[in-house]
């Protein structure tokens, strides 16, 4: 909103990371957020981790664009992690980063996809096995066909997997999108994506691996009514499905060619809402409020009970964004609309940012780590 479509640089970067350390219906602080341009494409994955662990105590994805790349986020992690990085009881590397591996459909996985997979598989850390998927382009127009090819492509990656090291750690993913049969466009939010999502979500359940799927994806310019009814219409599928680990899920904007800033946080708001909805029904003796009935009887209300008066503060989710007032308030309030309430949040969060702590022997050895291996690559932006 205050600087227009751009390039994105390290700086937001550690921005993104830092809102979503901030944003607690977001567990983790996704891989590439956004690509920082500023830095050389061979050095960058440096900063790009570094801000992860840096910046964040939440989990993280590891990089994915060149085998030895994944090579520095293991190394990197084994630095960060210390002794804590090996299990004593097997002896093996703990599961610490996940990393998503795609299929380039229609069922192929190209040489960095299947580099970068035996990096992680070989130390144990999590591949996210993923087709990615444009439905009428890169798999049959159909939900059944393109959820049999989904299938087919992710079962061939994990078992990939496996045959690097039996046992690996695997998540079974799913992005399937659609596109416009007029422009050939990518389209997001709609049906029929949606009907892939569930049934993945089933058929992961059927196979015993947890599942990788929707987001808040739109392909909305800016962030509008079109973002955020496309955003919810993916978001909604995905909690209802039982996706365990869903990427994507803030400031998608234009088809993923955009992280927007106000759209991050108005998708946070809605993660919120979505964490809420998943935990379910409070039917302990609180959650059935039968004091509170008995309280207030036939024809009264229930503002001033004392079970209201325990509960009031966390009885409902409250939206950071969202303007309840009246008419005449939000008139005098300056007609802000959510885009614009959503730009003073995210600048509020970054002014409240406090980095979590880390061990400065740790930073330092990290440092230190990123410097000698800038050193090996020449100065080049390719």
């Amino acid at each position: 909103m205050d600087k227009g479509r751009r390039y994105a640089t390290i700086e937001d970067f550690q921005n993104f990371v830092k809102l979503a350390y901030m944003s607690p219906s977001l567990h983790h602080s996704g891989g590439t957020i956004c690509e920082p341009v500023d830095l050389p494409v061979n050095k960058r994955h440096f900063d790009m981790l570094y801000t992860h662990m840096k910046y964040s105590d939440k989990a993280f994805m590891g990089s994915v664009t060149a085998p030895e790349r994944a090579e520095d986020t293991v190394e990197m992690c084994k630095i960060l992690f210390g002794d804590n990085y090996i299990d004593p009881e097997t002896g093996k590397p703990k599961t610490i980063v996940t990393s998503l591996i795609n299929a380039n459909s229609p069922m192929t996985f190209d040489d960095t996809m299947l580099g970068a997979a035996k990096v992680y598989a070989r130390n144990n850390q999590a591949c996210v096995v993923t087709p990615f998927i444009l439905a009428g382009a890169m798999s049959p127009v159909t939900v059944a066909g393109t959820a049999a090819q989904s299938l087919a492509e992710t079962m061939a990656g994990m078992a990939f997997v496996q045959l690097v090291n039996p046992g690996a750690p695997v998540v079974m993913g799913s992005f399937a999108s659609s596109i416009s049969m007029q422009s050939g466009a990518p389209t997001f939010g709609t049906p029929e994506p949606a009907l892939v999502l569930y049934i993945m979500a089933a058929l992961a359940r059927r196979l015993g691996v947890p599942f990788r799927s929707g987001g808040g994806f739109c392909a909305a310019k800016v962030p509008d009514a079109q973002a955020a009814g496309e955003a919810v219409s993916t978001l909604i599928p995905t909690a209802l499905a039982g996706v365990n680990f869903a990427l994507h899920t803030a400031g998608w904007q234009e088809g993923g060619l955009v992280m927007g800033y106000e759209k991050f946080v108005m998708d946070a708001d809605n993660a919120g809402m979505m964490e809420t909805l998943l935990k379910g029904v409070d039917l302990s003796e609180n959650g059935q409020a039968l004091d509170a009935i008995r309280e207030v009887g036939p024809g009264n209300h229930f503002l001033g009970c004392a079970h209201t008066q325990a509960n009031f503060k966390t009885a409902f989710y409250r939206s950071p964004l969202a303007d309840n007032n009246s008419f005449e308030q939000w008139e005098s309030e300056g007609s802000k609309t959510q885009e614009q309430r959503a730009n003073a949040l995210w600048k509020k969060m970054l002014a409240d940012y406090e980095a979590p702590e880390l061990d400065p022997a740790i930073d330092a050895a990290l440092l230190d780590y990123m410097e000698r291996r800038k050193a090996a690559f020449p100065d080049s932006n390719t």
